[in-house]
């Protein structure tokens, strides 16, 4: 009999990134995983506490962490390791378009019998090319896949027989004869109070399998545990660069208004992860989405809260609002995304903040005692020029400049990369964003991801900047930018030197590939880099600014291991702890 019902399993962005020198430039810079986006979605999360629930007994590997964490770590080994009765594959986010490929290959050449489940937006938009794969068996569409994945375990345990499986909503399949099946999309739940966002399921699935490495949401969780809480899937802004606008939800995953998370839960989920964790829970969604009304239930059911909590407003801010915010917590941090200084880009990108909505909004949230805000631009949107990238760190100066320096207030930049979104406005209608797409199916952004640095794997250009453009504007505004936080004191001499001296590596990196690719075929180009691989490593990691800059403090003893582990998990989990937790 199969130890588990299901095994969900994270792939890497490209599955033998072991073997291959890439140079991914700033692309995960602003995100806690490395380039091969080892962080799992949150939806592994509620699928699996839903399932276990239910009296399925589900398992998550993260496997791209695995591979990070253990250079000898043996992948078809481990696979085959494995037992189960089926398993289940995000491709979530479409840069994972090869990881998770291969890893359903190798799954099916290790386990023939045992199906293999896909789900995530991009396998939502894409679906009708993965049902064509002989290693696809099924893929659930849509955002809220919990109760249709219940429905296909159990019939996966009886039998699979047609009959049942054409009664699963959201289900595309395969029949006997091979021929695609698509159900209709048909379950859309109105709210999200049927799930949880219950992390103490991965403390007993530690204590149960013996394995803290396989579950670790990325590798450096233990030293920074931030976790994350759902206020709703959907949203409802229409942003034209966004996979998750209003416009993708009604048109590919069949959402006609979000579905929110009540607040009161969402207040308690926040609550129970405080039980073990020191480290920050980031609020996914702005609390406004659903009126203030429930933001204001929120804030309130928040009160008492200790922990860090990071909050993202989509939209500007006024001062009521924040006091409400200041109200509920004094330890609160505050994530803008305005993308661009310049009007004229953001209304292309349909970006909420107007005139001086971002200069008003940062007043508003330092006048309340935020602890930080941290202000996000970007390269590659519709509208901008290599000029106006520049005039986004111009602008962030004279923030900083009348905002006196305050150390709260940090600038960030990176590209709109690796890939358009699949499912935005921009992807569906490229012409009328001034966008030019190199990458169209998802074959296409599969092997656009074995490309020997970032600006080839890019899948757009603009008609007012070429990939070229894109890639330069990127590094001379992260040059600009540590410039201005060292003259501002945000940053210490030996740091932005690190930071200036990794740039200007990568910018020589990066003319030296453009040479090979002129000149060379690909396998030359292969052996060539495997000779830089060291020198690429170095600037992957941290390039535009340091990854540990994004950190907030946790404390010595982030993760209250002991406490939470030994209460649900007892002397097994303690054993475990004793024999090196991440090794194990």
């Amino acid at each position: 009999m199969p130890k588990n019902n299901l095994i969900l399993m994270h792939a890497p962005s490209v599955f033998d990134f072991r073997e291959r020198s890439t140079l991914w430039g700033p692309i995960s810079d602003l995100v806690p995983s490395k380039p091969v986006f080892e962080m799992y979605p949150i939806g592994f999360t509620t699928i699996a506490e839903y399932l276990e629930r239910h009296g399925h007994r589900v398992r998550i590997i993260n496997l791209a962490a695995r591979m990070l964490l253990d250079n000898d770590f043996d992948v078809d080994e481990f696979i085959g390791s494995l037992n189960t009765a089926s398993f289940g594959i995000d491709l979530h986010w479409l840069p994972h378009a090869h990881g998770s490929l291969e890893l359903a290959y190798r799954i099916k050449r290790e386990h023939p019998a045992a199906p293999v489940i896909f789900g995530g937006i991009s396998s939502s938009y894409f679906h009708e090319d993965l049902i064509t794969l002989p290693q696809v068996d099924y893929v659930l569409r849509g955002d809220s896949t919990e109760e249709p994945l219940r429905q296909l375990i159990e019939s996966i345990e009886t039998g699979e027989k047609p009959a049942d499986l054409q009664k699963i909503p959201n289900l595309t399949w395969k029949d006997k004869k091979g021929f695609p099946r698509i159900n209709p999309l048909s379950h859309v739940p109105d709210n999200l109070d049927y799930i949880s966002i219950d992390y103490s399921h991965s403390v007993k699935t530690v204590a149960r399998d013996l394995s803290l490495k396989n579950i670790l949401p990325f590798t450096n969780w233990l030293k920074y545990p931030i976790t994350a809480v759902l206020t709703c899937r959907g949203c409802t802004h229409n942003c034209a660069i966004c996979g998750g606008s209003s416009y993708t939800f009604r048109n590919f995953l069949g959402r006609e208004k979000p579905a929110f998370r009540n607040p009161e839960s969402l207040a308690r989920d926040i609550r129970r992860i405080s039980s073990f964790s020191r480290g920050p829970v980031f609020v996914v969604g702005d609390i406004r989405q659903a009126g203030m009304g429930y933001a204001k239930t929120f804030l309130n059911c928040l009160q008492g809260i200790k922990k860090p909590v990071i909050f993202e407003f989509f939209r500007p801010v006024d001062r009521q609002f924040m006091e409400m915010v200041a109200g509920s917590t004094r330890n609160f941090f505050v994530q803008l995304s305005p993308e661009s200084h310049d009007q004229n880009v953001r209304q292309y990108t349909n970006n909420p903040f107007v005139g001086n909505s971002i200069q008003t909004s940062i007043e508003h949230i330092l006048s309340v005692g935020c602890k930080r805000i941290d202000v996000f631009f970007m390269t590659g949107l519709p509208g901008q020029t290599y000029n106006s990238v520049l005039g986004s760190i111009e602008y962030s100066n004279q923030l900083m400049e009348y905002f006196d320096g305050d150390p709260r207030l940090i600038f960030y930049i990176s590209p709109l990369a690796p890939f358009l979104d699949p499912g935005s406005p921009a992807f569906e209608k490229p012409l009328k964003y001034g966008y030019k797409k190199f990458c169209h199916s998802l074959d296409d952004h599969r092997r656009a991801l074995l490309a020997p640095s970032w600006k080839y794997v890019l899948s757009y250009e603009t008609r007012w900047m070429s990939r070229n453009d894109i890639v330069s504007s990127t590094y001379q505004a992260a040059l600009l930018l540590n410039k201005n936080k060292l003259n501002f004191g945000h940053i210490k001499n030996e740091k932005a030197m690190l930071t200036e001296e990794r740039i200007h590596r990568a910018i020589e990196l990066m003319k030296y590939i453009d040479k090979l690719v002129a000149t060379e075929d690909p396998q030359v180009i292969n052996i060539m880099l495997s000779k830089l691989r060291p020198q690429i490593d170095e600037v992957n990691d941290s390039t535009v600014c340091e990854k540990e800059d994004l950190h907030l403090p946790v404390g010595r003893r982030p993760v209250r291991i002991m406490r939470s582990f030994g209460l649900v998990a007892g002397d097994s989990v303690k054993r475990l702890l004793r024999s090196n937790p991440v090794q194990s």
